[in-house]
């Protein structure tokens, strides 16, 4: 039986070795392409999320309980992105004519 698959296996060594070639590239190709778009998608949820600005509002309480008095349910989520009620911290007690 072995006799039988000798001529076989001789005839597919010459192509194992591209074979083999080839298919490594494309592992490290496959590989740096995936690691290239995690870095690429975990740079704009980054920026995204730095957008959030709750952290500044002077209604946001940083309790867990309540994050904050005013919208409480899109607290610290990308909904609170364009939040209309947004004061700042820094203009306590300044009406909005003023501030424009």
């Amino acid at each position: 039986m072995l006799q039988l698959l000798k001529p076989l296996i001789a005839g597919i060594q010459a192509f194992i070795v591209p074979i083999c070639f080839v298919s490594a590239w494309l592992i490290v190709v496959l590989t740096a392409w995936s690691l290239w778009s995690t870095i690429r998608e975990t740079a704009a949820r980054t920026r995204q999320m730095h957008q959030i600005p709750c952290a500044n509002c002077q209604y946001f309480t940083r309790s867990y309980h309540l994050k904050c008095t005013v919208h409480p349910g899109i607290a610290l989520t990308e909904g609170a992105i364009d939040c209309r009620d947004y004061e700042s911290k820094d203009f306590v007690g300044v009406g909005l004519s003023q501030r424009q």
